[in-house]
């Protein structure tokens, strides 16, 4: 614990969804829904005027339809929009302090201190809101909710406290103040088993966890988990801020817009996910000791396999030959919905045969990080472009645009852009040569 509130959290307010409105003014004040876009698709993200109708993200984004009310855009993701956006905020971080810890692409901390700030609490404030100014600007109107405390827990809690567009200073000797009555859920580590456990004894606030003894939180939830909940209850923190976290693991998977059974197709597949994992570490000059097999099968259930070798690996066909073997020892009765291959252990070198001692398969309860997910569900066919909700295109007459929706051979877009006012909708025929898929729109003036 820090005896002045001296590290900052950023939080970038339902990201994709912002940058969505900020891109497309026929969007702005309207319900949107980021993610998959198919039969399968996953909410990534909600506006807060979709939030108002309970989308949520992890939600399946055939619930979010269903809940959502005419007129709501259900958009597939553009990574390299929010790319963008998040260099413009990260690189406004670091003239703060040389000590910005990256935690996503819309996530951060700062370390203050390290910025030789005024860290009373008008200065702090001041200087949040400054920041926050300068982010809108910069980036065309994407909003972030600062918190600033003595600690990381502090700092993020204090960012989740007043969203969106807040901002919460909690000084030195509030802590306690700030975190006993607010939900147990509010402190990380707490899911909703958790939750559920602890709602049992009649514990659903922090206040009331700060009252179990260490052996009766342990007890409950597990060694570790009930040392770090004693330990956050009573504000009790030290994490530093580190810049340039090291990636822990590369990983890359794809869900399918029908169960997969075909084990030619499967085989493929973990081909071509390797061949991405690999390509992915062979430029970072990096490799890792651990390959790791996801499934989801038909019935939603997820799971793991991994395989620890003897040296590190960058090889995409060394990569791909665990993935199978892996793949081998999985029941896919009923079909896969979704596959991943992950490569986790990383070091800065790949050495020697790979198969020289192997470590046998064991189930491993240690998630594969998602990739950037990507589209889902286009439409095949080497005539027809694939074209995606929300896809940014160009075209000679009418200008730049965005798809609105595709089908029966042809594809609708809005021509607009985020320095225009609300544009025209055209259908074109999906095929038009003179329709082609664009970079994102440049949002400054």
């Amino acid at each position: 614990m820090r005896r002045e509130p001296s590290i900052l959290h950023l939080d970038l307010d339902a990201f994709f969804a912002a940058v969505e409105q900020r891109d497309k003014p026929s969007l702005r004040g309207r319900p949107v829904v980021v993610g998959g876009t198919g039969g399968r698709g996953v909410v990534s993200t909600a506006s807060y005027e979709a939030r108002v109708y309970g989308a949520r993200s992890a939600m399946s984004t055939i619930e979010a339809r269903r809940i959502c009310p005419a007129g709501t855009a259900f958009l597939g993701p553009r990574f390299a929009a929010y790319k963008r956006t998040s260099e413009v905020v990260m690189a406004l971080l670091r003239d703060l302090s040389p000590l910005v810890e990256p935690v996503s692409i819309d996530e951060a901390y700062v370390d203050l201190a390290a910025g030789g700030h005024d860290l009373t609490v008008e200065g702090l404030t001041a200087l949040a809101r400054d920041l926050k100014e300068r982010i809108r600007t910069a980036t065309g109107g994407v909003t972030g909710s600062v918190g600033i405390g003595t600690s990381k827990s502090l700092a993020k809690i204090g960012s989740e406290l007043d969203k969106p567009d807040g901002l919460t200073v909690v000084p030195a000797g509030s802590e306690l103040e700030v975190l006993h009555p607010l939900p147990v859920r509010a402190l990380g580590g707490v899911g909703p088993v958790t939750a559920e456990r602890l709602a049992q004894i009649k514990v659903s606030t922090v206040g009331d966890l700060h009252r179990l003894s260490l052996v009766d939180l342990t007890s409950l939830v597990g060694q570790a988990n009930g040392a770090g909940l004693y330990r956050l209850a009573r504000a009790d923190d030290d994490r530093p801020v580190v810049a340039d976290r090291e990636a822990k693991s590369v990983s890359a998977e794809e869900t399918f817009a029908r169960d997969v059974t075909d084990p030619a197709r499967l085989a493929a597949e973990v081909d071509a996910l390797a061949g991405r994992v690999g390509t992915r570490l062979q430029r970072s000059g990096t490799s890792g000791r651990t390959v790791t097999l996801k499934v989801r099968r038909y019935d939603f259930s997820t799971l793991t396999r991994s395989q620890t070798l003897a040296h590190a690996v960058d090889d995409p066909r060394q990569i791909a030959e665990v993935a199978h073997r892996l793949l081998a020892a999985v029941d896919r009765t009923g079909g896969l919905r979704l596959l991943g291959v992950g490569v986790s252990g990383l070091s800065v070198y790949a050495q020697g045969d790979l198969f020289a001692t192997e470590a046998a398969p064991v189930a491993d309860d240690v998630p594969v990080p998602d990739p950037e997910p990507v589209p889902e569900d286009p439409r095949p066919g080497p005539a027809v472009v694939a074209w995606y909700p929300g896809q940014d295109v160009a075209h000679p007459e009418h200008g730049a645009g965005w798809v609105w929706g595709s089908g029966l051979n042809r594809v609708t877009v809005r021509f607009e852009g985020p320095l225009t006012a609300p544009g025209p909708v055209r259908t074109l025929a999906a095929d038009d040569p003179d329709l082609q898929p664009a970079d994102p729109p440049d949002w400054t003036p």
